[in-house]
């Protein structure tokens, strides 16, 4: 029997520990969910505040301190946040679009240095890196050994590929916009066997999903992983899904009824729940998908309602102001009103206006069904 589409959006929704907030550490929690999109170094805290029980951002803050959790390149290369000791694998899984999203870049390439030039640089750049070091810093070593050539677009590259960590350097988020740079402890995974490890986890944080799914999640191309899923055919399953094609997933992972309630949520910039598939209608609705993912790529912060995008939010002097797309019942707004108080009463600790400097997309907004200030 082939799964509903709400089928499909609650099993995504309880694996994504959005369906009821968990009592868990902050670790177990980042790990079953794979990683946090970190872009914005906020969103980390309030995709965790979402999925655990009693969340207080000085656990992550704690976290982040003494290198259980970590923030650096990886999925979409993009800023992620990830167990510490999952980084070894997935960071060995990525290695091939993270380094082909800059070496091949002009900004690269125009340095006149070649691939072994930067892939050389590497091994004193980690040594330089055993202490937290601003980017200045970073490239300032570089200028030393490279004869001339632009150091801004090596460092640029190697910044992206090499085993680098964000240093936390304060409140309000741990990470400011210009981050400390440390290199990881030393490791040597096979990428093999790295790669099916990462699929694995993926599918357990977002499956059912098909290879494409993954494909897109990281950005890893089909061939870089058919032969890790070619290894992995005798272990996964098939589930038929809502369109009759078939999804990839693991034998004992849990399916939720389609009757089950979702609860309303409050989600941060660029969670990846909104990111984990080629089709995202499991979660957004397809006539809003254009408004939540901008042209460049941001993803707004966005309203939960029974599982699904429902419109976006920002704060405002006085509150949470939330924006539907489409008339919302009174108990839909009750309930969003409760996640604004709790929200802002993290965000008067923190940072009342949080992600302020995209505020200018509201503009672009086309006429909302309703907007309340919560």
């Amino acid at each position: 029997m082939a799964l509903t589409h709400r089928q499909l959006n609650r099993t995504t929704l309880q694996r994504q520990l959005l369906l009821d907030r968990e009592q868990l550490g902050v670790v177990d929690a980042v790990r079953r969910v794979v990683a946090l999109q970190a872009q914005e170094p906020a969103s980390p805290y309030l995709a965790l505040w979402n999925r655990v029980r009693g969340f207080s951002p000085a656990d992550l803050d704690a976290a982040f301190a003494d290198g259980r959790v970590a923030r650096g390149q990886l999925l979409r290369v993009t800023l992620h946040v990830v167990a510490a000791q999952d980084w070894p694998a997935f960071h060995t899984a990525m290695r091939y679009p993270l380094r082909a999203a800059r070496l091949g870049d002009r900004r690269f390439t125009s340095t006149g240095l070649t691939i072994a030039d930067a892939d050389a640089l590497v091994p004193g750049l980690m040594e330089f890196a055993s202490s937290p070091r601003t980017a200045a810093e970073m490239e300032e070593h570089l200028a030393a050994r490279i004869d001339g050539a632009p150091s801004r677009g090596v460092w640029w590259a190697l910044r992206t590929f090499s085993p680098l960590w964000h240093h936390p350097a304060g409140e309000p988020w741990a990470f400011g916009q210009r981050p400390l740079y440390r290199a990881a402890e030393p490791y040597d995974e096979d990428p093999l066997e790295s790669l099916m490890t990462l699929i694995r986890r993926y599918l357990a944080a977002f499956g059912p999903a098909s290879a494409a799914d993954f494909t897109r999640f990281t950005i890893l191309p089909r061939a870089k992983t058919a032969e890790a899923f070619g290894k992995l055919a005798g272990e996964l399953v098939e589930v038929e899904g809502p369109d009759g094609r078939p999804l990839l997933d693991l034998p004992d992972a849990p399916l939720a009824d389609e009757d089950v309630s979702a609860p309303p949520r409050l989600l941060g910039m660029w969670d990846n729940v909104l990111l984990g598939w080629v089709d995202r209608s499991r979660v957004i609705p397809p006539e809003f998908r254009t408004l939540v993912m901008r042209s460049n790529g941001d993803v707004l912060p966005t309203l939960l309602v029974d599982g699904y995008v429902a419109g976006v939010w920002r704060p405002v002097d006085g509150g949470i102001e939330a924006t539907a797309f489409s008339p919302l019942s009174e108990q839909a707004w009750d309930g969003l009103a409760a996640e604004a108080a709790a929200l802002a009463s993290l965000l008067a600790d923190r940072d009342p206006a949080v992600y302020r400097r995209y505020a200018h997309w509201w503009q672009t907004l086309p006429p909302a069904a309703e907007v309340r200030v919560l």
